[in-house]
């Protein structure tokens, strides 16, 4: 490849006659021009152009033919092929890999030198093309999810930080993504569109999940609504139990958090497993070991080790007590209480130590290593303030454990993987929802009516009032399947963690991309066409809009046929800034950031703030 560079060939295809009036063509001009293609390398083609000899017009321009040959390789207006744009695409947008990587491999791969800038630039038009072929291909699309019997609809947003908000409408039942759009804000007027726009493409759903935010909820409200019939419009369990769980958890263990704080518990725990691993200095490894050694034994009593293993060990129980994330699930708030688990910890570590403090040492620097151990941990065996956040958390967690067992969830949202979704029969489905009736009534009666137990009364009013405001949408999730397709039924995934699995998997491919945790700037300068691209994993998706992957080319060369004068991404964005925008709900978008901070703005405000005007004051 890099000896063919700046190779110089011709393309002269002669055509029969003109399309329109079907008489002869005659040779308008012949032109170099460069090109780019996995296929051939970066070469030079002088290209011969013919037009009609009458001067016939079609779309307001002259009838020209062009090479085939090219077009099929190269965009109008363009130097670089279809097969460099797909292949850029998908190492950007499936693989994730920067922006200098893919320069490396074009180069190194193909002999193609191209900049970063460039790289960046192909990768835009890539998913322009590839949204327009999606649109193209959705009567084809729309003909398969009818042949499922339809496709129940999960719709979520995602951000970060309260920016770059992504909306996703998902095909549960095929796991395609079928739209997905930049809002200002998560609102339901900024929503409702969108979900219109999918069923004019892929017609109606046979049910829509979605989480229980208002805008969410009041979106799907008002789509149902226009439909012409009624499909069950289901609650993520999940997010049910997630809100539950927050609701009943997070006040008290708020205090409880502020109590640790306020005690300086966490800090001064740190603070005394540095002193002493400076005292301990470059012998702490060997006093590890003589720890490690002495667990090991038989031991009577409660006594600590003489000498420096004895520091040692005050020192490992003090990390111990800071270990306290080990006792959780690993399935975050409110699932995870840490401070709760903290303040078990912290209790036994202070009953331990009272055990040791009770034989007699000579060690003086491990009993005073001690004693300071037990004056940090003390405190949090007193009855006020400690005692009554701690006996809500466990109860109302009793609760929650409860509602989590009758739901028969595990919260952790892996993936987007088949087991992500916790499929049910439709057997294991009715016991659920029979459990979940069954809990509340019980929860109803052991409801004190009065007395001292407002934490518990309000906690199980919390529970109940959920179940009253979302029960109905918690069930319905046996579809019955038109008799067009052969009947039955099949279940929709009772949650959202599909969509939630596709959210974390694309931010993780982000994160591994850009080396940055936080993605507030990559998600907000992300096209939202960067989610129809996972489609490219899907063989069934793939197979219909273009065959295969090394059939995409051919297919972007198709959507320029139509109209050679322009390429694609070219005629989108000038349509884009000729269109209506969203209504802006956000207080400072990337669109106004950008208008502001140009010279013109910021001179005309601060020559207006030095001008000599007479205040408001004193224009009145």
């Amino acid at each position: 490849m890099r000896g063919t560079v700046g190779a110089l060939v011709h393309s002269n295809e002669r055509p029969d006659s003109c399309a329109v009036c079907a008489g002869p063509m005659l040779v308008e001009k012949t032109f170099p021009h460069h090109g780019v293609t996995l296929e051939h390398g970066q070469f030079v083609v002088r290209e011969t152009t013919y037009v009609c000899s009458q001067g016939c017009t079609q779309q307001g321009a002259k009838v020209r033919h062009r090479s085939v040959e090219l077009a099929q390789r190269l965009p109008p207006r363009g130097t670089v092929g279809y097969d460099v744009i797909v292949y850029i695409g998908l190492q950007r947008f499936v693989e994730f890999r920067q922006r200098e990587q893919i320069q490396s491999l074009l180069y190194n791969k193909y002999g193609i030198v191209l900049s970063t800038g460039e790289i960046s630039l192909i990768a835009k038009d890539f998913l322009l093309y590839l949204g327009a072929l999606h649109h193209e291909r959705a009567p084809v699309l729309r003909a398969a999810l009818r042949k499922d019997g339809g496709w129940p609809m999960h719709v979520d947003a995602t951000g970060e930080d309260g920016q770059g908000t992504l909306l996703v409408v998902y095909a549960g039942w095929r796991r395609w993504v079928l739209g997905s759009w930049k809002i200002p804000t998560e609102r339901s007027d900024a929503i409702l569109p969108r979900l219109q726009e999918i069923k004019q493409l892929f017609g109606a759903p046979c049910s829509i999940m979605r989480d229980l935010g208002k805008a969410v909820i009041d979106a799907t409200q008002d789509f149902v609504a226009d439909l012409d019939e009624d499909i069950p419009s289901l609650a993520c369990h999940t997010h049910f139990l997630r809100d539950v769980g927050k609701d009943l958890l997070k006040v008290e263990h708020n205090k409880l958090r502020d109590l640790f704080r306020r005690f300086g518990v966490q800090k001064n725990l740190r603070a005394l497993v540095r002193d002493l691993g400076r005292k301990l200095g470059t012998t702490i490894n060997t006093a590890r070991g003589d720890v490690d050694e002495w667990l090991g034994r038989d031991l009577t009593g409660y006594r600590l080790p003489e000498g420096q293993t004895g520091v040692a060990f005050v020192r490992q129980m003090a990390v111990w007590a800071l270990d306290y994330s080990a006792d959780g699930s690993d399935d975050g708030f409110p699932f995870d209480l840490p401070y709760l688990d903290f303040h078990r910890r912290c209790l036994e570590a202070c009953r331990a130590v009272e055990a040791f403090l009770c034989a007699p040492y000579e060690n003086r620097k491990a009993l005073k290593a001690l004693e300071r151990l037990h004056r940090i941990v003390e405190p949090l065996r007193s009855e006020v303030p400690f005692q009554r956040p701690v006996s809500i958390l466990e109860t109302r967690q009793q609760h929650l454990n409860e509602l989590r067992e009758a739901l028969r969830l595990k919260p952790k949202i892996k993936r987007d993987h088949p087991a992500s979704a916790q499929e049910v029969t439709p057997a294991e489905l009715r016991n659920i929802e029979a459990a979940v009736k069954k809990l509340t009534g019980s929860l109803r009666k052991r409801r004190p009516e009065r007395g001292p137990a407002k934490a518990k009364r309000d906690g199980i009013d919390i529970i109940l009032d959920h179940i009253d405001r979302h029960g109905a949408c918690l069930w319905g999730h046996l579809i019955r399947l038109p008799k067009s397709v052969g009947g039955g039924t099949r279940l929709v995934d009772r949650t959202n963690n599909l969509l939630e699995g596709f959210f974390r998997g694309g931010k993780q491919g982000e994160r591994r991309r850009s080396g940055r945790k936080k993605l507030t700037q990559d998600l907000e300068h992300l096209p939202a066409g960067a989610a129809l691209a996972a489609n490219l994993k899907k063989p069934d998706y793939v197979e219909i809009v273009c065959g295969t992957l090394g059939d995409l080319p051919r297919a972007f060369a198709r959507l320029d046929a139509k109209d050679r004068r322009k390429a694609l991404p070219a005629r989108l964005r000038a349509a884009s800034k000729a269109g209506v925008s969203d209504v802006v709900s956000s207080s400072t978008s990337a669109d106004d950031r950008k208008f502001v901070r140009t010279d013109a703005m910021n001179n005309r405000i601060r020559r207006a703030a030095r001008s000599r005007a007479p205040r408001l004051a004193s224009c009145r």
